[in-house]
């Protein structure tokens, strides 16, 4: 016999495992427990945060400073945590989701079922996150994979803080920040947009600045620009900086306009997408950055050539 009295609805209910007489009365109890009303996914107005970055770099650590509890399980051994942890929180009246991930190894490094089946879990926690915070360990410095794990996110078109933890570890003097942040930006620029933040989650140093620049960066995914203030700046950005020419031919923009959001994502009606050489494609998005202050999030710009009518 069985005792469901730990449900806190009732008396208790015995169970034979001989006997599935009661089954029936114990599935009733648990149902009276659910939500009144489960959200469909998507439909909340909640800021998915997924924390990601490679095996023991402090993510849970980072979760629980986040939380101001001990919400997720913390050791120096690799691979403590082996799924994605939804916690849902409040912050200053705002609702949002924090996601722990597992670390993300090498493939190569990965061996047993179960931790597949994490590394999955954090790739999908990527993909349904609203803004990813890429966690870096201060101490150890940066390794091969965490260029991986963040081009994750970047490929995702995720918004993006980078956050360098146990800087309370660090031997520092006046100049350490900025090397490591100079390290950060040679090792990673393809993140040139991201903010980095020098963090602590064991004495929580700095750890207030972190929702904040989640903000921030979530707001800038999802900023439209009016078409008219767009193509002014795209106007002006061919005026003063005109592409270089190739075979005698010039890269040509006739119109742009944003498409969509999360990330931002323009097209230009241009003369032959062909000419667009990437060097120039990096050079109009740093201008876009410029004008609409863009930080925090990748930018989409697409090449289309003009449909003569």
């Amino acid at each position: 016999i069985y005792d469901f009295y730990s449900l806190g609805l009732g008396d208790p209910i015995p169970i034979s495992a001989s006997n599935a007489m009661n089954l029936g009365d114990l599935l009733d109890a648990v149902v009276v427990a659910f939500p009144a009303e489960v959200e469909e996914s998507g439909a909340s107005d909640e800021i998915a945060i997924a924390v990601v970055g490679r095996p023991n770099v402090g993510k849970s650590s980072i979760v629980n400073a986040l939380l101001h509890e001990e919400r997720a399980i913390v050791a120096d051994e690799q691979g403590t945590t082996r799924d994605a942890t939804d916690t849902a929180f409040v912050w200053e009246g705002k609702p949002y989701v924090i996601i722990d991930t597992a670390g993300i190894r090498k493939r190569g490094q990965v061996y047993e079922a179960i931790e597949k089946y994490a590394v999955l879990r954090a790739m999908q926690a990527i993909e349904r996150c609203d803004v990813a915070v890429f966690v870096l360990d201060g101490k150890e410095g940066i390794r091969e994979q965490d260029k991986h794990v963040a081009g994750y996110a970047h490929d995702a078109g995720k918004p993006i803080v980078i956050v360098v933890n146990k800087w309370d570890v660090v031997n520092k003097d006046e100049s350490t920040m900025q090397d490591f942040l100079k390290k950060v930006r040679n090792a990673f620029l393809y993140l040139s947009y991201a903010p980095v933040l020098f963090v602590s989650a064991k004495t929580h140093q700095r750890i207030s600045q972190v929702l904040p620049e989640v903000d921030r960066v979530y707001e800038n995914s999802c900023r439209r620009i009016a078409t008219n203030v767009l193509n002014e700046v795209v106007a002006d950005t061919q005026v003063t900086t005109p592409s270089p020419a190739r075979n005698g031919k010039r890269f040509r923009i006739y119109y742009a306009t944003q498409v969509a959001i999360q990330p931002p994502t323009f097209v230009f009606s241009c003369n032959d997408p062909k000419l667009m050489h990437f060097t120039y494609k990096r050079y109009l998005e740093n201008q876009l950055r410029q004008a609409f202050a863009f930080e925090g999030t990748p930018l989409r710009i697409i090449a289309r050539k003009k449909v003569s009518v």
